[in-house]
């Protein structure tokens, strides 16, 4: 059956498989609905036996790395424990921040009340994310994180914190897509539609890259280009920015 949202393979050995996960894929099976389509499903299907060793949200797109032996699991798991490997995102977040780097180190703890939601609470755990400013096109800012904690919903809630959530984020932010009509000024729409299609109408948050020691001792750089409707959309901005 063909996936409408397939996952492209950027790297693989005989004990890992790296892939770039299209937003809207799940990493695992949702526990409350199974058939959903998910990453290991996927991936399970093509290799027998796979290991999951960190996630990514569903909402998210980017890198994510699977172990084909248990061997393997256990060594890259304990790897993102002791945070030896360097993980980098990239994503689009509203405004630009005051300060074009830092460091947020605030805990993040279960909210209480809404399921599915993280908020900054001083009993929560650890969580540490480093932030540039990669380009300040005044409505957006296009942005690098580098996470030394993988808490749930990390870089979300510490960008809310900030002041600056992730565009098109619904439950940190607002769901309101970036439409050319708001970044150029003379926008006009085509006579054969109806309605303004957005550029993007799904979560700017990408994980682009990520640096490690193989089992075998090599060290490794993978990245993770980013899809076709950020590109667009970030070729528009640019544009249309001065």
């Amino acid at each position: 059956m063909h996936n409408p949202i397939a996952p492209i393979i950027i790297f693989e050995n005989d004990s890992l498989v790296v892939v770039n996960k299209p937003s809207g894929l799940l990493t695992v099976p949702d526990r409350f609905d199974g058939n959903l389509p998910s990453l290991k499903r996927i991936l399970r299907d093509k290799y027998g036996e796979i290991f999951v060793i960190h996630r990514i949200d569903r909402d998210t797109s980017g890198i994510i790395m699977f172990a084909k032996n248990d061997v393997a699991h256990k060594f890259y798991s304990m790897a993102f424990e002791e945070r030896s490997i360097q993980k980098k995102y990239l994503g689009l977040v509203h405004g630009t921040p005051l300060q074009t780097s830092g460091t947020i180190d605030k805990p993040i703890a279960q909210h209480p009340v809404l399921k599915g939601k993280m908020y900054i609470h001083r009993s929560g755990k650890a969580s540490v994310t480093h932030y540039r400013v990669i380009q300040n096109f005044g409505l957006y800012s296009l942005v690098e994180w580098q996470i030394e904690t993988g808490r749930t919903h990390q870089i979300r809630v510490h960008m809310q914190d900030l002041g600056h959530p992730i565009v098109c984020d619904e439950l940190y932010g607002t769901a309101d897509p970036i439409l050319l009509s708001r970044i150029k000024r003379k926008f006009k729409l085509s006579k054969n539609e109806e309605a303004e299609r957005p550029l993007l109408n799904r979560l700017a948050l990408h994980a682009s890259s990520l640096d490690f020691t193989s089992q075998e001792g090599e060290l490794i750089h993978l990245e993770a280009p980013i899809f076709k409707d950020m590109q667009a959309t970030l070729t528009q901005l640019g544009k249309n920015t001065k």
